[in-house]
């Protein structure tokens, strides 16, 4: 008995490499619950308003009315589709989102980088502060104030600027209601209005240059310019690319706020846009199942743009996904 006991092999329980990294997965888990927690409210404000909101789609295929509801509204398959595109002015609202997006994008967009290498380049972290600070509050702006400040500076009778003219014998100029004009106040109250908050985005990336680099840069000679060039720009193209990206995904949306309160009837052959199409066709008109197939076209030329942008970008190792 004694020799068995003294020959037979003592086992001891032993943890595998699975059990260790399902132990590890549920100690980060639990160490996670309170980021979970505060991810919760987001999670439900995407799916209440962004991805439930999608089943509402089927108006664009349906004769839609109140009565009877989405679900037992008679079926017209692509009938919305062909009387959308057989009014004589959709093309037309279809081609004002798109040049008054595209002029946004090429005029807005490269504004918030040079504005960031600028601040970047200050050294007294006062005024930097100061400058930031100016820039990034048009931002909190309802487009309501923004309208009235364009307003107080444009209009032809009380606008600041006919006043200065008043004084050297001009005669006012009808800045609003010339659709040149009204195009160029679009597009540069949109771009005062936002610049800020993209900028902010560009100098967080900023931070992650070696500041080494540029030592290096300078004590071989390179200019300032030089140094931005070939330092700054490219250290921040990954996020560039990245917003442009997301930035082609709005190349059919102009803002409701933007055009509605700044439009008027000597312009709209140039300010009538989709949202506001929707808004007055929808909302004024009751056609809900017409204007929910041109939500539904914009939408598509929308992520089809992203598509074509990723694509471009995946060439470059910059790829969003």
């Amino acid at each position: 008995m004694r020799e068995t006991l003294e020959h037979t092999p003592v086992t001891f329980p032993q943890t595998t490499s699975t059990n260790a990294a399902s132990l590890k997965r549920r100690r980060r888990f639990k160490q996670n619950i309170p980021l979970f927690v505060m991810l919760l409210p987001v999670f439900a404000f995407y799916v209440l308003f962004k991805y439930w909101p999608m089943g509402g789609l089927i108006i664009a295929f349906k004769s839609y009315n109140l009565g009877d509801g989405i679900l037992h509204s008679p079926w017209v398959g692509f009938d919305n589709f062909k009387q959308l595109f057989s009014t004589p002015n959709t093309l037309e609202i279809i081609w004002n989102t798109f040049w008054l997006s595209f002029l946004s994008l090429v005029f807005g967009f490269p504004v918030p980088i040079i504005l960031a290498v600028m601040l970047n380049e200050i050294r007294r972290a006062w005024y930097k502060k100061w400058i930031q600070t100016i820039v990034y509050l048009p931002h909190f702006f309802s487009w309501v104030i923004v309208s009235g400040i364009v307003l107080s500076l444009f209009a032809t009778d009380y606008g600041t600027i006919n006043k200065v003219l008043k004084l050297f014998s001009i005669e006012p100029i009808t800045f609003l209601y010339e659709s040149k004009s009204w195009v160029t106040i679009f597009v540069g109250s949109g771009v005062w209005k936002e610049m800020g908050f993209s900028t902010i985005i560009y100098l967080a990336a900023l931070t992650t240059i070696d500041p080494s680099l540029y030592e290096s840069a300078s004590m071989d000679g390179a200019t300032k310019f030089r140094q931005i060039w070939h330092i700054t720009l490219p250290g921040i193209r990954h996020t560039i690319i990245l917003l442009l990206i997301l930035a082609m995904g709005r190349i059919m949306e102009v803002g409701f706020d933007q055009v509605y309160n700044l439009q008027n009837s000597a312009v709209a052959d140039v300010s009538e846009v989709i949202s506001t199409y929707i808004y007055k066709m929808g909302l004024g008109n009751a056609q809900f199942s017409l204007t929910t197939a041109m939500g539904l076209f914009e939408s598509v030329i929308s992520c089809s743009l992203v598509l074509i942008a990723n694509r471009i970008a995946r060439k470059f190792d910059q790829a969003l996904f």
